[in-house]
């Protein structure tokens, strides 16, 4: 009867925490959804495979740039340049001007979610990462 009294605190311990973990700061800093000019740039980043060389937030490929804040860093007119005419490591993939501005547009909604690499963050002791600016 004592084991189950233990496992039954650990369980309902785990999943407190848990809802914690995966809750905390969701609901204050939420990205607005994507509009059909976002969503249309998604799928067309999908189609021609960009993910096999390029990355966001550090996660898909390695043989180009990040692209998690390039309209931020760089503007969307070299990134324009990049995607509509290519380069020695880049191919022209030859699309078309509104499928240019859809990728663009989704671009710069993936800089609206983040920053990449993060900076100033501190680990808290129960994982969760809190950068200087959080008040938690």
């Amino acid at each position: 009867m004592r084991n189950r009294a233990i496992f039954g605190c650990l369980c309902a311990a785990f999943a407190v925490y848990s809802s914690y973990v995966y809750t905390a700061g969701t609901a204050a800093d939420h990205v607005p959804p994507m509009n059909d000019a976002e969503r249309f740039g998604a799928k067309v980043y999908q189609q021609y495979n960009c993910v096999a060389c390029h990355q966001f937030y550090g996660l898909g490929g390695y043989r180009g740039p990040d692209l998690t804040n390039v309209i931020s860093n760089r503007g969307a007119g070299y990134a324009r340049a990049f995607i509509s005419a290519g380069t020695a490591a880049m191919p022209n993939l030859g699309l078309a001007d509104n499928e240019i501005d859809a990728v663009l547009a989704y671009l710069a909604f993936v800089d609206r979610t983040g920053t990449y690499p993060a900076e100033d963050v501190a680990v808290h002791w129960n994982g969760t990462v809190a950068y200087q600016d959080d008040p938690h």
